[in-house]
């Protein structure tokens, strides 16, 4: 996933990301200069721990085309195919990697992907899959069924088959919400449960990841030095503090018992 570290009003340095904004009710446009990066976490349980940060970046203040999620993704993807070779890996992501380049790279890397998906990022496969699933709910229905969980495998798109897994969820305010994802996982009576679990961990990504490491603990956003490579720098060792931090915190089963602050746990982990 990726997420917004820094925003400046004026220009930051020549690889900032650029966005313009337009006051509706001045008509008055304003550039706001950004840097972003997206994060390979790995989701352990109810822990999160970075393996591998790749910097969404301009090569330069006057390229034509800026860098993007995508774009970062495909040079994330190549770094850690590089470093775990032999580690297999189910990608979780949002809507915006269900599409043709990042199918193709997991089929190239033999790597398995579970990314939501909406309806309007590949309208074909959507018209297909609700066709499925008509006629499906017309024959639960005639038989005076209830089904919260459906999918369809093997549907075409660009030479391949993907298959959609749809899940209508009951939240504790009691509301229904639906999640749809595009899988190349076959999906069964037997695991389609499970690949929903396992769909709705990436939210602890932002959760136990990002808004963690944003709100409660590092405070990422707050840029600690104007050089570039040095907030990059403060950056990444933040990740390797976390994954420490986290393993201490669920590794020391006595500090639950005493409930300790994170003050105490950080004075005693910085003392061993």
């Amino acid at each position: 996933d990726g997420t917004g570290l820094y925003a400046f009003d004026e220009k930051h340095c020549e690889h900032c990301l650029r966005r313009e904004y337009t006051n509706k009710e001045t008509g008055e446009t304003k550039t706001v200069y950004m840097h972003h990066v997206l994060e390979a976490k790995l989701v352990v349980g109810h822990m999160v721990f970075s393996i591998g940060s790749e910097f969404i970046e301009n090569e330069s203040e006057d390229v034509t085309k800026q860098d993007c999620e995508i774009k970062a993704f495909h040079r994330l993807a190549e770094k850690i195919k590089k470093t775990y070779k032999r580690l297999p890996i189910c990608i979780l992501g949002d809507s915006l990697y269900a599409c043709e380049p990042v199918f193709q790279r997991c089929d190239d890397y033999q790597w398995k992907y579970l990314l939501r998906f909406k309806e309007g990022r590949i309208k074909s496969i959507a018209s297909e899959f609700h066709a499925i699933k008509e006629i499906e709910e017309k024959e639960i229905k005639q038989r005076n069924e209830k089904n919260d969980v459906y999918w369809a495998n093997d549907i075409s798109y660009n030479q391949r088959s993907v298959h959609l897994l749809e899940a209508n969820l009951e939240m504790e305010t009691g509301q229904k919400k639906q999640y749809l994802w595009t899988t190349n996982l076959k999906i069964t009576k037997r695991n389609a449960e499970r690949l929903v679990a396992v769909g709705r961990s990436r939210w602890k990504i932002e959760n136990e990841g990002f808004n963690n490491q944003k709100n409660i603990r590092y405070h990422i956003e707050h840029a600690n030095s104007h050089d570039y490579m040095a907030m990059k720098n403060h950056y990444l060792l933040t990740q390797i503090a976390d994954i420490l931090m986290q393993l201490y915190e669920n590794g020391v089963k006595i500090l639950k018992d005493f409930k300790k602050t994170a003050k105490e746990i950080s004075s005693n982990l910085l003392e061993a």
